[in-house]
């Protein structure tokens, strides 16, 4: 099966244009919403997210390859001075304006499908959040980072909205990203070509370990899931039998999707291919 960044991107190139133009309303979906950059870019307090200091960055995690910090990109740091386009480049290449490269966790195999109505959406909407003084550090890298993450990115067009396998798949790939942290890892990032949707990768913080399960169709999987229950997991982070599940799942994001793309989403989730849990 193909990555599915690389599907998204053609399946979009197959669409009309949906968006006319990029839009602040868009962009505040967005990145509220299934994008959940605050999941990262928001420091955590503990009832969640410090929304009086909203994008102003925070320590994400740690572990053998890096010390990873999510930087303050709200009007206050150093991205007010970079161009729209510099701004949207960062996010969808991963390339600052003095061509240094940031390194993960952000998730750029997802974020170079973003279309680039969405992507200016995305920025504009980051233009107009309150700015919020705060230097959360810098990241440190004990492995080697690429030269770049692939080719510079001249247009992506936005795929046409609806209920349907080919909008879910740009929602859980570009948008959302869920299928980063759903696939297991490789020694070149996750192995979207091969174990699209398996899950199996770990995440480590404070409230200990939690697994990303498997979203293919397979047993293993969301086979034994309703439409209804894959929701609530989704949005509220509520399993069947009612036992809470952990964090990084960005749930109250998650929640703001419109019922229309949750809709999307869980339809290009019973379409993965069935994938036994890694081994």
């Amino acid at each position: 099966m193909k990555p599915i960044i690389n599907a998204c991107l053609g399946l979009a190139a197959l669409a009309a244009p949906a968006l006319a133009e990029p839009s602040l309303e868009r962009g505040r979906y967005l990145v509220e919403g299934p994008a959940g950059c605050g999941n990262c870019h928001t420091p955590m307090g503990p009832e969640g997210p410090v929304m009086a200091q909203n994008l102003a960055g925070r320590f994400v995690e740690e572990n053998p390859a890096f010390r990873a910090i999510a930087p303050n990109i709200t009007p206050a740091a150093r991205v007010a001075d970079w161009s729209d386009a510099e701004l949207a480049r960062a996010i969808r290449e991963g390339l600052r304006p003095d061509g240094s490269l940031i390194g993960p966790p952000m998730p750029y195999a997802m974020y170079r499908g973003l279309s680039d109505d969405d992507v200016m959406s995305m920025v504009m909407y980051l233009r107009s959040v309150p700015a919020v003084e705060n230097d959360p550090g810098t990241s440190q890298y004990n492995i080697s980072l690429p030269p770049a993450y692939g080719p510079p990115i001249e247009h992506v067009v936005h795929p046409e909205p609806g209920v349907t396998e080919t909008y879910g798949a740009y929602l859980a790939g570009p948008v959302a990203h869920c299928m980063e942290c759903h696939t297991p890892m490789g020694p070149k990032g996750p192995m979207l070509e091969t174990q699209l949707g398996a899950g199996g990768f770990e995440f480590h913080g404070p409230w200990g370990t939690s697994t990303a399960p498997n979203l293919t169709s397979h047993a293993d999987g969301l086979a034994g899931y309703s439409d209804a229950e894959l929701a609530a997991m989704i949005t509220k982070g509520v399993r069947p039998d009612g036992s809470r599940m952990l964090p990084p799942m960005p749930y109250g994001y998650l929640a703001r999707m419109t019922e229309d793309d949750l809709a999307a989403l869980i339809l290009y989730l019973r379409s993965l291919p069935p994938l036994p849990d890694p081994g």
